[in-house]
């Protein structure tokens, strides 16, 4: 478990008025429904954000993070993994006892790129067809980030925080896209070393990868124990938020 199921996200160094903020139901081009939540500023936002979660799929931290993007000027949504395989989120959200062990597993790459597909998609649909998408994932999620950075599917560049480089597998020798990691470097779940090889071997397949190390940090400090990491958390937003403003437009002033 990457953090309790009450943890909220820290809050990011940029804020302004968020206009919708919904759950929905989207529809991958397999016919699968799964459970989403978006959340969108003021105004036209430049860039979007989909939010991969970890390997507890879409859970009240990833609702708020969805809205924290929208606060600083990204629209965003934060998507389920699960519904191929336990339907979708019968409150919007999985519940706290969601045994995401027996579901993890049947959880494939393929499934997960058709979501992403539905959900960049959606996001443009609903703030404007032209609008430049990136994938920010956690853990599991942070994992896929990475590997979405091979292509395949229209983006415009990855983030992820304490992935793990054995998911990305040989999408790493395609990566093309503008990649963050954001790496804890007290993680237990991850060799540190790990993910500075992934890094070195996306950039020799040609992706700009930024790789920041957050010494002494626990895996999932932005959302298990912020109030500890402080400083990390607002460098690790500055990191994220340095891709949407590269891919959008440069909205630091304003």
């Amino acid at each position: 478990m990457c953090h309790a199921h009450d943890s909220r996200p820290p809050a990011p160094p940029r804020s302004g008025p968020v206009r919708e903020r919904t759950s929905t139901t989207l529809t991958a081009a397999d016919g699968t429904a799964f459970s989403a939540a978006t959340a969108l500023p003021e105004g036209n936002p430049r860039a979007g954000v989909v939010v991969l979660p970890d390997i507890r799929g879409l859970h009240p931290y990833y609702v708020a993070l969805a809205e924290r993007f929208a606060e600083a000027g990204v629209a965003a949504v934060a998507i389920d993994w699960f519904g191929r395989t336990a339907g979708i989120c019968a409150d919007g959200v999985r519940a706290e006892d969601f045994d995401w062990q027996a579901h993890i597993p049947r959880t494939t790459p393929e499934g997960v790129d058709a979501d992403v597909t539905a959900a960049v998609a959606h996001l443009r649909e609903r703030a404007g067809a032209a609008l430049p998408v990136v994938v920010v994932g956690f853990c599991f999620g942070g994992s896929h980030a990475w590997r979405l950075a091979g292509g395949g599917i229209d983006l415009a560049g990855c983030a992820g925080f304490y992935g793990r480089p054995a998911l990305v597998g040989d999408a790493a020798d395609r990566a093309a896209l503008p990649t963050v990691m954001l790496i804890a470097g007290a993680d237990t779940a991850t060799p540190v070393e790990d993910q500075l090889a992934l890094a070195g071997r996306m950039r020799a397949a040609g992706a700009e990868v930024d790789a920041v190390v957050y010494d002494g940090a626990p895996h999932s400090f932005f959302d298990r124990s912020f109030g500890d990491w402080a400083d990390a958390c607002r460098d690790a937003w500055e990191h994220v938020f340095a891709l949407t403003d590269r891919v959008g437009g440069d909205r630091s002033g304003g």
